[in-house]
C-alpha cells in the first residue's frame, strides 16, 4: 500500500519496508512471546495489502470558513489533515471526498467534528455524522438530500440526539466454508473492520471446533460473528454476551441465517458461571434448561482486556478451549492459566490490522490428560 500520509498519520506506524516485512515482524514477536507455550507451527493469515477495512472514523477539522478529515499525528503531537486513507474499502474511498463536498455545499458542517463510515462487501455505506449541537428539521432535509444523491445512509448524532435517515445498518456478506452468511451490521457498534480476514478467522475457529462432540458455550458472542458459522456445526449453542444491542443484533442475524439451535443471553461472564453452578437464579436464564446441554467446547473472544482469573478458572472445566485475542498481551496473561490444565494445540495469527503492531490471535486449547488421544 502507498500512502502520501505515512510517517505524518498515526493510523499506521509500521510502513518502511511494505506489507510483507510489518506482517514477519508481527509474527517473529508473536513466536517468542508464546515460545513456552508453543513450538510448533503458527499458522498465518494475510489481509488484503489496501482498501481492507470496512469501519473506519475521522475527526472533521475546522480551519478558518474550510473542514478537513483528520487523523491524530503519529509523534501525538496535534492532527494531520487529509483527504483520502487507502486504508479503507473502495466504497467508503471513493465517497469521501464526495460526501465532504456536498456538507460543504449544503452547509451542515457547522459543529461538525466526526465522520464514521461502515461499509458492506456490497457497497452499502452508512456514514454517522457527530455533533456539537443540536441538530434540526433543516439539517435533516439537506442531510436526506445528500443521502439520496449518493445512495447511502446518514446517521445524526448529538448529545442525546440520533436521526436517522433511511436506516442506521448494513448488510454484510461473509464466506464461511463454502456457504454465505448474512449479518447486520449496526453503526456505532463493534463490528470485524476487516472483512477479508474475518473470514478466514471464523473459517478458521469452525475447522477447529469441528471435532467437538458435545455442544458448545460461547462468552463474549458480540453480535453472532462466529455463532452463527458455529451453529451449522454444533448440536445446541449457549452463547453470553453483556451488550444489550449486541444480543438484539445477534438475534436478528440467527434469524437472517435460518439458525435455531443458539440461546442467546444477555449476561456478563461473572453472572453465567453464579447461573451455571446454581448460585443463584436469573430471569433471563428462566426458559434455558441448562442441564440439558453437554459442554465440550468453550469458545471465548474477549475484549483487549482479556479474560480475567476467575473466567480462565471457569473456561478451564472444559474439554476444548478455543480462544481468539485481539491483543497477544493479554492472552499471554490468560495462557499461564489456562495451560496450567491444558495444553496448545493449534496457534494462529490474523492480520486484521496491518501496518500497525496490533494482531489478532487464535488459539486452540485441549485438556492435558485428553492430549493425543
Amino acid at each position: 500500500m502507498d500512502c502520501k500520509y505515512f510517517g505524518k498519520c498515526g493510523a499506521c506506524v509500521v510502513w518502511d519496508s511494505g506489507y510483507e516485512a510489518q506482517l514477519l515482524q508481527k509474527v517473529e514477536e508473536n513466536r517468542q512471546r508464546f515460545s513456552e507455550f508453543h513450538t510448533k507451527h503458527i499458522s498465518i493469515f494475510k489481509s488484503k495489502e489496501k482498501h481492507y477495512r470496512s469501519r473506519s472514523e475521522f475527526k472533521i477539522w475546522h480551519i478558518d470558513d474550510e473542514i478537513f478529515y483528520a487523523m491524530n499525528s503519529i509523534d501525538k503531537s496535534g492532527v494531520v489533515l487529509v483527504d483520502e486513507c487507502p486504508q479503507v474499502e473502495n466504497a467508503i474511498f471513493e465517497l469521501m471526498p464526495k460526501l465532504l463536498h456536498e456538507i460543504k455545499e449544503f452547509d451542515i458542517g457547522f459543529k461538525l467534528f466526526g465522520a464514521d463510515f461502515l461499509c458492506s462487501r456490497s457497497s452499502e455505506v452508512a456514514v454517522s455524522l457527530l455533533y456539537h449541537r443540536e441538530l434540526d428539521s433543516i439539517w435533516r432535509e439537506k442531510a436526506a438530500k445528500i443521502a439520496q444523491k449518493f445512495g447511502i445512509y446518514i446517521i445524526g448524532r448529538s448529545r442525546g440526539q440520533k436521526i436517522v435517515i433511511g436506516q442506521d445498518y448494513v448488510t454484510q456478506e461473509l464466506y464461511i466454508d463454502g456457504e454465505k452468511l448474512k449479518f447486520k451490521y449496526i453503526e456505532n457498534s463493534f463490528t470485524q473492520p476487516n472483512s477479508f480476514v474475518n473470514e478466514q478467522m471464523v473459517t478458521w475457529a469452525l475447522d477447529k471446533i469441528s471435532n467437538s462432540k458435545g455442544d458448545l458455550l460461547e462468552l463474549y458472542c458480540g453480535a453472532g460473528n462466529f455463532t452463527i458459522a458455529f451453529a451449522k456445526k454444533i448440536n445446541k449453542i449457549l452463547a453470553t454476551e453483556i451488550s444489550k444491542s449486541s444480543i438484539n443484533a445477534a438475534k436478528e442475524n440467527m434469524l437472517l441465517n435460518g439458525v435455531s439451535n443458539i440461546e442467546f443471553v444477555r449476561m456478563g461472564v461473572e453472572e453465567f458461571v453464579q447461573a451455571l453452578d446454581g448460585v443463584r437464579v436469573f430471569n433471563r436464564m428462566k426458559h434455558i434448561d441448562i442441564a440439558s446441554y453437554d459442554i465440550d467446547t468453550i469458545f471465548v473472544d474477549p475484549p483487549r482486556s482479556g479474560m480475567d482469573e476467575a473466567s480462565c478458572r471457569f473456561a478451564s472445566r472444559f474439554k476444548h478451549i478455543l480462544y481468539i485475542s485481539c491483543n497477544p498481551l493479554t492472552l499471554k496473561r490468560d495462557l499461564e492459566i489456562l495451560c496450567e490444565t491444558h495444553l496448545v494445540e493449534d496457534m494462529a495469527l490474523f492480520d486484521q490490522f496491518p501496518y500497525t503492531k496490533h494482531a489478532e490471535m487464535g488459539v486452540k486449547l485441549i485438556l492435558k490428560e485428553d492430549n493425543g488421544r
